[in-house]
């Protein structure tokens, strides 16, 4: 049954290695991480954690040794939650990361840069809407390009919304997410499973993990795909392999490392365009590109090492490398976004295109020392975490384009979109950004949770930050820095109401570095943050009833968004949000849990300001793009035997409001849509395992994220895939 899946992934795993060895600077570090596995000196950095039985857990009460976290447990943290484990991706069948942030209201996608990274928003806010959204793997930033992320080698996804920078970083006043990778055992176990679908949807997963001695572990996991897609011409081709060891050095001491090989294929296209506000009438399957330009490629090869150490009951020590290659490259025809070029408005079967050519390089070296333990001072007692952190990152952009001429009405390679021509002449690009980007970063936190009673707890946190950028503009030759010295606090007050049932308020400010050059080839001011945030947290109330309550308020300046005319990044300016959030998991029956999110985010412009690119006026008060008010879902899970056999039903309700598609056009909203999902499984023997899922049930017509009314990204129609698991 897998002949053809493990043929393929043999062949694949043969292809990339081969691949990556050739390139001088990744074979030294490919080399590197593999002398390092052969010496032993691999181990656990951060311990698995424990899930409790829930599908989505939102509060946990058992105390980690977490990086930025030190022992505090999640339940006295004044800071919303939620967690979404692979129990829950497996059971509704989800493979890509996007997906599975779907469980968390607060998130909503963002312009995604023609389907080729993940992009989002958390409580109203996202980054440079050019670059792939920041997230933490392990507790490290994973800077540079990820592809779309598949779900293969994660564990748990941690949605720490709300006021955190202070201790994080770099991070949105919205939210930080860490993905929790799945980390080797002792004890043998694995599986096989293979996914089919409508789209010519091919996918094979696998996973083993197994002790080598008594003190060394190691695990490897992975995920290939080839695949059509939904959208003309669109294809996928995506592999992720993840090898990791585990040395428990003593009983107190453990070392880790993780590599990370991703390799994934797929053209940029930029979904469709929309004319007068018709969606009705979009073909979501249509394909504006040129089918020539192939597929562009990401490409990332990267490692952890880290170190847990107990220095005793009381304190421990965190440590930990990382460094991360990436690369984005490749070409594209994309339809043209300026009014004067565009022919379209005028002549319905001419759609004018741009011709793009991309060759981004990115590295990312990361390092991370923490302190953190309990002791009692003047009869009180502390929870202290203090910590060093430091990174580099480097990006290379080689950016190169061809426009028609302003206002020409020059048809040169438009296209008919009803008929299209895949013969026409390319015309040459010529560079547009040619620059060489180096950031440095240490930061210097310390938090503080201080238990003032039995059911009150006070905490205090600062972080120091010391940041410089370097950007070479290689088209004229000259260099712009900047040198600037953050200081960001935190305070948070928790009390408990009653037994399992808290409440708690933070406030938090921060910066966040804006990376690369303005439309004058200036470098961005850095966004500074603010965020409060008021909340209630219960867990396993009448061992049935978990949930949480929160209010937040929170604002940014120097916030980067799209102009549509030249596709780089302008300072939008100031910004806020406000809203509510509310979480409730509880069990019908024994065998039948109910879950039910929502999020209201009102995100918006502070002040009046003038874009100044079209000359357009933003007002006080106008829409942030891609961001709904509304948004939330209802889950409903069912456990029963069929026949004897373990059986599993489950069906998912996702409502997302409509949202502003383009900044400088309040007049194009998308769409509300409200999408059906459905998923089963049965375990046929004690190893084999079947499971069927269905998504968007209805066939519902939706459009998922916008960056520009000519550029609009449609929702998947009707989808099913069946997979069959294989475990050992």
């Amino acid at each position: 049954m897998f002949h053809w899946p493990y043929k393929m992934l043999c062949y694949n795993i043969a292809r990339l290695l081969v691949e990556q060895t050739l390139s001088h600077a990744v074979k030294k570090h490919f080399l590197y991480s593999f002398i390092v596995i052969s010496s032993g000196a691999m181990a656990q950095a951060q311990a698995a954690e424990d899930e409790v039985n829930n599908d989505i857990e939102r509060i946990e009460v058992k105390r980690q040794w977490q990086p930025y976290r030190g022992n505090v447990p999640l339940i006295e943290t004044p800071q919303a939650l939620d967690r979404i484990n692979a129990d829950t991706l497996q059971s509704e069948g989800i493979t890509r990361f996007m997906e599975a942030l779907d469980f968390s209201p607060s998130i909503v996608r963002q312009n995604n840069s023609g389907g080729l990274f993940d992009s989002f928003a958390i409580r109203g806010f996202s980054g440079d809407e050019n670059n792939p959204t920041g997230y933490l793997v392990n507790g490290f930033n994973s800077r540079g390009y990820n592809g779309n992320r598949n779900t293969a080698n994660i564990e748990t996804i941690e949605v720490m919304k709300g006021p955190g920078s202070a201790l994080y970083g770099q991070g949105e006043p919205g939210g930080t997410i860490n993905i929790i990778t799945k980390k080797p055992e002792f004890d043998e176990k694995g599986y096989v499973q293979g996914t089919f679908g409508n789209f010519n949807k091919k996918q094979i997963e696998f996973d083993h993990t197994k002790g080598l001695t008594d003190d060394v572990a190691y695990r490897i996991n992975g995920f290939y795909e080839d695949s059509e897609t939904y959208r003309d011409h669109v294809d996928v081709e995506s592999f992720h392999l993840s090898p990791s060891l585990l040395w428990n050095i003593s009983a107190t001491t453990s070392m880790s490392y993780e590599m990370e090989i991703l390799d994934q294929r797929k053209p940029l296209e930029r979904g469709v365009y929309v004319l007068n506000n018709d969606f009705d009438s979009v073909d979501t399957s249509a394909f504006y590109g040129d089918i020539r330009d192939g597929a562009h490629q990401v490409k990332a090869l990267g490692h952890q090492l880290m170190l847990n150490h107990q220095l005793s009951q009381q304190w421990h020590v965190l440590t930990g490398l990382a460094y991360r290659d990436s690369s984005f490259k490749g070409q594209s025809s994309d339809t043209e976004l300026s009014d004067g070029r565009q022919l379209i408005y005028t002549n319905p079967n001419l759609l004018s295109r741009q011709r793009r050519e991309r060759d981004y390089q990115a590295s990312d070296f990361s390092a991370r020392l923490e302190l953190s333990g309990a002791t009692e001072l003047a009869g009180v007692n502390n929870n202290l975490l203090i910590g060093l952190d430091y990174y580099n990152f480097q990006l290379d952009t080689d950016y190169r384009v061809w426009r028609t001429a302003w206002g020409s009405g020059d048809p040169t390679y438009a296209i008919d979109p009803n008929n299209p021509d895949y013969t026409l002449a390319r015309p040459a690009t010529s560079p547009t950004t040619l620059t060489s980007e180096k950031q440095n970063g240490l930061g210097l936190y310390a938090q503080d949770l201080i238990e003032l009673t039995d059911k009150a707890k006070l905490m205090l946190g600062v972080r120091i930050d010391k940041f410089e950028q370097s950007i070479l503009n290689k088209v004229d030759n000259e260099r712009q820095q900047q040198d600037q010295t953050e200081v960001s606090s935190r305070f948070g007050f928790v009390y408990e109401l009653a037994p399992n049932f808290n409440t708690y308020a933070s406030y938090a400010e921060g910066f966040r570095p804006n990376p690369g050059l303005d439309s004058d080839r200036n470098p961005f001011e850095p966004e500074k943050t603010k965020s409060f945030e008021l909340g209630l947290k219960w867990q396993d109330i009448a061992e049935r009833f978990s949930g949480s309550l929160a209010l937040f308020d929170a604002s940014k300046t120097n916030m980067l968004t799209a102009e549509p005319d030249t596709g780089l990044s302008a300072t939008l300016g100031e910004v806020e949000s406000q809203g509510v959030e509310f979480q409730l998991t509880t069990l019908l029956t024994n065998d039948t849990s109910l879950e039910f999110a929502y999020a209201y985010t009102d995100a918006k412009t502070a002040k009046d300001l003038i874009d100044n690119d079209w000359g357009v006026p933003i007002p006080k008060g106008s829409r942030l793009i891609n961001i709904a008010k509304h948004v939330g879902h209802v889950s409903l899970r069912h456990y029963t035997d069929i026949m004897g056999k373990d059986a599993y039903f489950g069906t998912t309700v996702n409502y997302v409001g409509d949202r502003l598609g383009e900044t400088t056009d309040p007049d194009y909203i998308l769409p509300a849509y409200t999408l059906v999902n459905l998923s089963a499984s049965m375990d046929v023997t004690q190893r084999f395992s079947v499971m069927l899922d269905v998504n968007n049930l209805f066939n519902e017509k939706y459009f998922v994220s916008s960056y520009h009314k000519l550029w609009t990204m449609p929702g998947e129609p009707i989808n099913f895939s069946a997979s069959v698991k294989y475990q050992f």
